[in-house]
């Protein structure tokens, strides 16, 4: 893997994965989100991809899926996080409790790697709700 970050002005740069994705990153939350929340957000899409393919995986009838990403950092530069939550709400169709709780421990033991990759630094939890779709 791979990315590229240039610089475009200010604090503003334009982050080019190696698949030829971009992302706007702003020091100054401006033009873009900071790089910190970035890394809250990899750490809340990496687990929700995992939580909807094991769902799926089951045939749980989900028809959404939100990962609502809360981090709390150090008082000191660097500014590092000390810890992350991460809650799911899925939503769907008699979508069971024991799914959705296996599906978020799985990704949390086994397959997340941008929260496994961050625990060893961060302490990182999680929950969840269901939510029955109308």
């Amino acid at each position: 893997m791979q990315a590229t970050v240039e610089w475009q002005h200010d604090l503003v740069f334009t982050a080019t994965s190696g698949t030829g994705h971009s992302v706007t990153l702003d020091g100054n939350k401006t033009a873009g989100a900071s790089p910190m929340e970035m890394v809250l957000a990899a750490a809340g899409a990496c687990s929700s991809v995992d939580v909807v393919s094991i769902l799926e995986k089951a045939r749980q009838q989900v028809t959404g899926c939100r990962c609502e990403v809360k981090g709390e950092r150090a008082d000191a530069v660097p500014a590092v996080y000390t810890s992350i939550h991460l809650h799911f709400v899925v939503t769907g169709h008699d979508v069971a409790e024991k799914h959705v709780e296996r599906a978020v421990q799985l990704s949390a033991e086994k397959y997340c790697s941008v929260a496994k990759m961050l625990e060893a630094a961060v302490t990182i939890t999680h929950s969840f709700a269901i939510e029955q779709a109308a």
